[in-house]
């Protein structure tokens, strides 16, 4: 039961966050959508380092091996299977009218949500590996720990999910099909995270890769995505502090109840 609470909570967070477009008139003022972005950004930044790279080096260590060997493999690895799927998923990063991947005559609005599924894909998988070192018990994760990141991941989310939903409602979508859109977007998070937690649990010696594979899936999302898109357009300092809230929010959950 405290397996699947953590991987909903997410969900939760982006459910909630796409309920925004029924009480929200207009779209997001573009210096509140920085801001969020930068916060998201700095939020997967720290959770990558405390609750992913950290505990793969520790885990390692522990095991006898050489340290930094898994946090560096896994984590290029976790930026090379993002740089596949962006090439290969045709998808349309918010606020861009060119679309990337493969070429394909889909809709722009499906574009936008493959986007941000795509982008959601990691942090499921963050979670689901997080879970799985708990239960191996010996990564220098606790459930606390995992929850610690699940719920740091939802608070992120929920901005996450109001800035999908917001702009599909903006290109003309009924607002219950926007907000179901953007819930979908995020039904990714606990279906790769269970299945990174079946897949991790079968291969306990190599928990480290899956941390720091992790990783570096989201580190991918972050410079590729969320830093882009909180300093686009007119120059502003606010996207920086979102990312200076945001890293030190999650650093202190972690820290505090890992």
């Amino acid at each position: 039961m405290n397996i699947l609470i953590a991987l909903g909570i997410p969900f939760i967070g982006t459910t909630l966050g796409a309920a925004m477009v029924f009480f929200m008139k207009e779209k997001i003022a573009p210096k509140l959508e920085k801001a969020l972005l930068g916060f998201a950004s700095g939020v997967m930044i720290a959770a990558s380092v405390w609750s992913l790279l950290i505990p793969s080096i520790d885990m390692m260590e522990a095991q006898g091996g050489i340290a930094w060997v898994p946090a560096v493999v896994g984590f290029l690895l976790g930026i090379a299977f993002l740089l596949l799927l962006d090439t290969l998923i045709p998808h349309l990063h918010l606020n861009s009218d060119k679309p990337e991947g493969v070429h394909t005559k889909i809709s722009k609005t499906l574009m936008m949500l493959f986007a941000i599924t795509l982008h959601n894909i990691p942090e499921g998988m963050a979670v689901g590996v997080t879970i799985a070192g708990a239960l191996a018990g010996n990564a220098g994760i606790t459930i606390t720990g995992a929850f610690a990141l699940s719920l740091g991941i939802a608070i992120q989310n929920f901005p996450e999910g109001a800035i999908v939903s917001m702009p599909l409602k903006g290109e003309g979508m009924g607002k219950p099909k926007a907000f179901l859109c953007g819930m979908a977007s995020g039904a990714v998070e606990p279906v790769f995270g269970f299945l990174t937690i079946l897949l991790a649990a079968q291969m306990t010696k190599i928990l480290p890769y899956f941390l720091s594979f992790a990783a570096g899936a989201m580190i991918y999302v972050v410079v590729e995505e969320l830093i882009p898109e909180a300093q686009a357009g007119e120059h502003t300092n606010i996207g920086t502090i979102g990312t200076a809230i945001g890293f030190a929010l999650m650093m202190v959950l972690d820290v505090a109840l890992g």
